[in-house]
């Protein structure tokens, strides 16, 4: 298993709530940032995906809050392959402050879809299940 990818992201004023926190909705975003660039620095992006007719959406998501998050904190957002299966992969987080608190944790699975079929599952493109391989835990590929 390789190392996890690390992303920065800095919290805008608009992500917090009337408490001065990072509203939850907003780390299913950090969490989709850090999924991105991470395919992305693998050399595939989700336009690249896309337009060869493999979608990707949202199957399942998982969070738990730890501590809470404030304006203009630094992130580090820790993303992993949680696994894998034959059509669909999951996504392992896990967010910390500067000080390297954990704020919060999560996983989110992502179904394979054929966008061109009415969204019916196919199998994981190999091109991808290739590149996320090395990044898998032992024993789930």
């Amino acid at each position: 298993m390789k190392s996890p990818h690390e992303h920065r992201v800095r919290v805008r004023y608009g992500e917090t709530d009337q408490m001065g926190v990072v509203h939850h909705a907003n780390y299913l975003h950090y969490m989709e940032d850090g999924r991105t660039r991470f395919l992305e620095e693998l050399g595939l992006s989700y336009a690249e995906l896309e337009r060869t007719g493999c979608g990707l959406p949202v199957r399942r998501a998982q969070l738990r809050f730890l501590r809470g998050a404030g304006y203009d904190e630094e992130l580090v957002v820790t993303t992993t392959v949680a696994g894998m299966r034959a059509a669909s992969v999951t996504f392992g987080y896990v967010i910390r402050g500067a000080d390297g608190e954990r704020v919060a944790t999560g996983e989110i699975e992502l179904a394979c879809v054929d966008l061109a079929s009415e969204r019916k599952p196919r199998p994981l493109p190999g091109e991808l299940v290739e590149l996320l391989r090395p990044w898998v835990a032992a024993g789930e590929a």
